[in-house]
């Protein structure tokens, strides 16, 4: 196998030769793979071309065969990163001169404390191969880890920043610590250090307090689900005011239970205020940015977690000598301020105070009495005033008025309409004198006559014509008679 003595990863691009004076091995595959061989030569005088997927699968076998491209170390960056829903990891290796393409599967992927990310440079360990079905060679990835930092490192920040952009770091879901807790709950081991410390400050500091133990696991495999629980088994708990959830320092390794995301989030929803108490003050995990208060020891976090009582029994102490001392002070002040008063010139000749008010209230009182007796006075002529206007609007007095008006106006219409039928009468008269001088009766009463041919009335002899039949209206009577003939008269009419 290639191998740098200083660095052991070689770079995407082709491989180098290796640092040695003789020759690289070289497996045959005729010999390798006899079958392989005799089938080819058995072919090979009447048909010398092969199938695809013989000389694939021929590829293949010479890349297995090579030693140097078994477990082969490589240096580059992630780039077209697909992670694929069964789990498997598909990448491609580059530098800045050649790429390859990479796939890890599912059970190697699942070690993996970081998530891979397009542009991550890193370290990667596995076997170059030959995927038959595209007739591609690619780097079967084995393990990763990123290049230049550690890949619990890339994972915690990874972490972090994902858990930051979805707000669970924001100070406005932070909850207060009790100032008074009356029960307080541990999470840690129940051996070590750290649960004894914590006990140990918190019955030195706060004997008040009841402390509940809820024994976890902080290092291993069972760390997270045992932390978990036991955060679910302290919400439930009634009366729990504040929690620590902690363990002592230790690598990395040993505090990475308090950087998996299920912790976190189980931190985050918790109901009861949470101090996160991790290893050493310059440790830092991700329960730190989660929890409601971060302590930098697990001491610390026993301290934060509770008053201390000797400091509140002296604050008590000094709080009631500053009462003591200002109920004395002000005391002092009225007492001082009580001898001011009655020695003052008010109190010894209190008469003198209220003898101008005397005689202001006897002034009040007699521009009262006027007062309400220009008052009175005016009301009664008001009310003299609308008598006089009421009893002239009676209603006695406006029926009589109204009455003596009727009578008037029925005199003054009679009178009229008498001169009216007398003028009409006599108008009357006038006309049918009138009508009867104009009527043709009148007229036919002195010998005159009215001739009509059909329905219109003859005013001219020119008008008839021999053989026509005629009516002649007399005035007390009608006769029908036939034109003869007709003649012209003296003044010229036919």
């Amino acid at each position: 196998m290639l191998r740098e003595a200083a660095n052991p990863y070689i770079g995407s691009g082709p491989a180098a030769p290796p640092e040695s004076s003789g020759p690289l091995p070289f497996f045959c595959p005729f010999t390798r793979y006899p079958k392989f061989t005799e089938m080819k030569e058995e072919k090979a005088l009447d048909n010398p071309y092969l199938s695809v997927a013989a000389l694939t699968r021929y590829i293949k076998r010479k890349f297995e065969a090579d030693i140097h491209l078994r477990d082969v170390y490589v240096k580059g960056e992630l780039s077209n990163v697909k992670h694929h829903s069964s789990g498997h990891i598909y990448f491609t290796l580059k530098d800045e001169r050649s790429r390859i393409n990479a796939a890890m599967f599912r059970g190697n992927a699942s070690k993996l404390k970081f998530r891979p990310e397009e542009g991550m440079n890193v370290l990667v360990r596995g076997d170059v191969n030959v995927y038959e079905s595209a007739g591609q060679y690619q780097l079967y990835v084995n393990s990763m880890q990123p290049d230049g930092v550690g890949e619990l490192y890339v994972a915690f920040e990874q972490l972090k920043e994902k858990l930051g952009k979805e707000g669970l770091f924001n100070p406005q879901w932070k909850q207060p610590i009790p100032a008074f807790p009356e029960r307080v709950g541990v999470i840690t081991a129940p051996t070590g250090a750290a649960v004894r410390d914590i006990c140990t400050t918190l019955a030195r500091r706060y004997p008040l307090a009841e402390v509940y133990l809820f024994p976890a696991v902080v290092q291993g495999e069972n760390a997270v689900p045992s932390i978990t629980s036991a955060i679910r088994r302290a919400n439930a708990f009634d009366g729990i005011d504040v929690l620590i959830v902690g363990r002592g320092g230790g690598s990395i390794e040993d505090l990475w239970a308090f950087n998996e995301e299920q912790v976190a989030r189980e931190i985050f929803s918790s109901k009861i205020p949470v101090i996160s108490a991790v290893g050493h003050e310059t440790d830092t995990v991700i329960s730190d940015f989660v929890a409601d208060l971060r302590a930098p020891t697990p001491t610390a976090a026993a301290e934060m977690a509770v008053p201390d009582s000797v400091e509140l029994a002296r604050r008590i102490l000094e709080t009631k000598s500053r009462m003591h001392q200002s109920l004395l002070a002000q005391m002092r002040q009225e007492k001082r301020r009580l001898e001011r008063l009655e020695s003052s010139y008010p109190l010894q000749f209190p008469e003198r105070i209220y003898r101008p008010f005397a005689e202001r209230l006897d002034g009040l009182e007699e521009r009262f009495r006027q007062s309400a007796g220009r008052l009175i006075e005016s009301r009664r002529l008001t009310a003299a005033h609308l008598d006089t206007r009421l009893h002239a609007r009676s209603p006695v007095l406006l029926i009589e008025s109204a009455k003596e008006r009727t009578d008037r106006l029925s005199r003054e219409l009679e009178r009229n309409t008498r001169e009216m039928v007398q003028s009409h009468g006599k108008t009357f008269a006038s006309a049918v004198r009138t009508l009867q001088a104009l009527s043709p009766l009148a007229v036919m009463e002195r010998g005159y006559s009215i001739v009509r041919s059909g329905d219109r009335v003859v005013k001219s002899a020119a008008a008839l014509e021999p053989g026509e039949r005629i009516a002649i209206s007399f005035r007390d009577g009608m006769t029908e008679a036939e034109v003869i003939s007709t003649a012209e008269g003296k003044d010229g009419n036919t």
